[in-house]
């Protein structure tokens, strides 16, 4: 996969193409990562990328020239079809499931904005999809764009070091991820519990399948009444619910 970030600072983005999973999916060449900055395209001493807003108000405004200019570079790197996507508060709320959509096309640009806003135009005319983090304000784009790009890139064929590992995450499956525990076995009187250490496999599948479902129930209901249970999801999930008792 290729991937181009138009940011006003791609030194800050870069970082995270240098550690963890989307350094290693660097490292083997399932991710190549390419940057751009508008200001390297403005036409001025002062290399202006911003202005005030027409109307009037507080801040600033991206301008349209630098970024589309930094865009169509960006483009000219990647496959072409490769959608550019705006971070910003105003689009589609990112989840696993549009990690899972990204990472099954050949390459994106990142459009990481900053100040006010950016210049409707440029979003109308050069932004195929946006996307958010949440309901939340970033000072910029770019932690948006380095979130994307570390959850895209983990769902990379080959970028873990065991693929089933991602199908393992939270979300994968619309749930959160079960309960996980390494040696010692007891820490202060507090137990793994017995279950993990038998080496019963269908058991331990039993018991996680079970964990996700309650963990879920309680702490993100909204995601358990997404899904479609099994009657046999159901019957773990009162069992959880039974072993919790009053909550």
């Amino acid at each position: 996969m290729q991937i181009a970030v138009v940011s006003l600072f791609p030194e800050m983005v870069g970082q995270v193409a240098e550690f963890g999973v989307v350094g290693r999916a660097r490292e083997r060449k399932l991710l190549a990562m390419h940057l751009e900055n508008p200001r390297d395209y403005a036409n001025d001493v002062h290399r202006t990328v911003d202005d005030r807003p027409y109307g009037g108000g507080p801040g600033m405004v991206m301008k349209y020239e630098p970024a589309a200019a930094a865009i169509a570079a960006a483009r000219a790197e990647l496959p072409a079809g490769c959608p550019v996507i705006c971070l910003t508060p105003q689009g589609e709320v990112f989840d696993q499931a549009v990690a899972r959509r990204l990472a099954g096309l050949p390459g994106m640009v990142l459009l990481a904005g900053r100040y006010e806003g950016i210049d409707e135009r440029l979003i109308s005319r050069e932004v195929d999809e946006e996307l958010s983090l949440g309901d939340f304000v970033l000072s910029g784009g770019e932690i948006a764009a380095m979130a994307v790009i570390d959850a895209v890139a983990r769902l990379l064929p080959g970028v873990l070091g065991d693929d089933e590992s991602a199908q393992q995450d939270s979300f994968m499956h619309g749930l959160l991820d079960h309960p996980h525990y390494t040696r010692p076995e007891s820490i202060d009187g507090d137990r793994v519990p017995a279950v993990l250490l038998s080496g019963d496999h269908a058991r331990i599948a039993r018991w996680r399948r079970k964990q996700a479902l309650g963990r879920s129930y309680l702490r993100r209901p909204d995601l358990v009444r997404k899904l479609s249970l099994s009657n046999d999801d159901r019957k773990l999930l009162e069992e959880f619910l039974k072993e919790q008792g009053p909550v």
